[in-house]
């Protein structure tokens, strides 16, 4: 497979978050990935103290100055995850768009990273450069529930109203919104999350056509960070080795997170440090 990505993400120290998170899967299925640290962190923000770099606008124009003087700047995806500061993020569409003048299949998946649990973990300041310039570059979309209703300015109390909200964001510009986890009531019970996804492309007739599909996911007891990371790099892997169907490539990017925590339970068990805290969320269908 002959492609490659920019992933423009934290970077820690310690842990697996961000491109530390994203990269390497996405080299394992034969993508070349080359990355840009939005921040560079000692540790993830979660942590009681965390030390480190913000990159600013200048910083970036500098990196990607580099890679456009070698004439090494084709890429067919860019992705985009964690990032603290404004200028940073306006420089992300401006580079996004000016590779999308030079390929105009690339495309862009975007992990709006706002938040979670009702409450911001960035900037507030991020938040209307996101609704105003980032979502509308974007092709693919991976917001948690929070951070969907915070894009659209809509609560989401049912699944008609999940729906609703992924319309408005592919009004905004993307085809493929997935609600990665939410709140909403499953059918299964209280040991189930929900998830959504809804896909818009056009036929070869012209037609336009419109897949949504629902996940019902098994709660795991247990917290992991980096997850909604490694969703948006394997969703990008899988859709575009199947790009005309979200619910294959949605079951095998869960698949693959499915895995990856239960080797990670497996092997956090057998540390004597292992601590047993809150439920986490991750799909699993």
């Amino acid at each position: 497979m002959d492609c490659r990505v920019l992933s423009v993400q934290s970077h820690v120290v310690r842990g697996y978050v961000g491109n530390k998170s994203a990269s390497f899967p996405l080299q394992v299925l034969g993508f070349e990935v080359d990355t840009i640290n939005s921040v560079q962190f000692s540790n993830h923000t979660g942590y009681e103290h965390w030390k480190g770099q913000v990159l600013t606008a200048d910083e970036l124009h500098v990196l990607y100055e580099g890679i456009k003087l070698n004439n090494v700047n084709q890429y067919d995806y860019v992705l985009t995850g964690y990032t603290r500061d404004d200028s940073f993020l306006d420089m992300v569409v401006d580079i996004v768009q000016e590779l999308k003048r030079a390929n105009p299949n690339l495309v862009y998946v975007c992990d709006p990273v706002l938040g979670d649990n009702g409450a911001m973990y960035v900037p507030e300041n991020l938040l209307p450069i996101y609704r105003c310039k980032v979502v509308p570059a974007a092709d693919i979309i991976t917001p948690n529930q929070f951070e969907a209703e915070l894009l659209t300015g809509r609560n989401i109390s049912s699944e008609k109203d999940a729906v609703e909200v992924m319309n408005l964001l592919h009004s905004m510009g993307p085809d493929t919104v997935v609600i990665t986890s939410s709140d909403l009531p499953s059918p299964l019970g209280d040991q189930y999350l929900v998830a959504l996804g809804s896909q818009k492309r056009v036929t070869a007739d012209g037609t336009m056509v419109t897949q949504q599909i629902r996940m019902d996911i098994p709660r795991v007891d247990a917290v992991f960070v980096g997850t909604g990371d490694l969703f948006a790099a394997m969703l990008l892997a899988w859709t575009h080795l199947h790009p005309d169907n979200l619910k294959m490539a949605c079951e095998k990017t869960v698949s693959v997170l499915c895995h990856v925590i239960k080797r990670t339970i497996t092997y956090a068990k057998g540390k004597i440090f292992f601590r047993k805290p809150n439920i986490a969320k991750f799909l699993l269908e």
